[in-house]
């Protein structure tokens, strides 16, 4: 017996159709996977940005102009809106007036 019809004999016993199936099968659930864990990763994505979303904020420097100090501002990007003050501005204007009221006092005394 030679050679190649050992090798011939032992392929005619090998079921080729179950490889090629359990392979195509393989490559199936792999592609159902990748296409699963993608839109687990969207939503995911999707869920921390919409969570993160209020606290997007922007940070002005101002200048307040009777005191010559500067102030920050928290603003929310989207809306223009000013969330806080870091000092509040009112307590600046409030400071300013008394600053403004001592020196007209000190200055009507003298």
């Amino acid at each position: 017996m030679r050679l190649e019809n050992i090798n011939f004999q032992m392929m005619q016993h090998i079921p080729v159709t179950n490889h090629i199936n359990e392979s195509t099968a393989k490559v199936r659930d792999t592609n159902q996977n990748v296409s699963h864990n993608k839109e687990q990763m969207e939503t995911m994505v999707y869920k921390l940005n919409e969570f993160i979303e209020p606290l997007r904020t922007n940070l002005k420097f101002q200048l307040h102009e009777r005191l010559n100090e500067y102030y920050v501002e928290v603003v929310n990007p989207m809306t223009d809106e000013v969330i806080k003050e870091i000092p509040p501005k009112k307590m600046l204007d409030m400071y300013a007036d008394m600053a403004e009221l001592m020196g007209l006092i000190i200055d009507q005394k003298i």
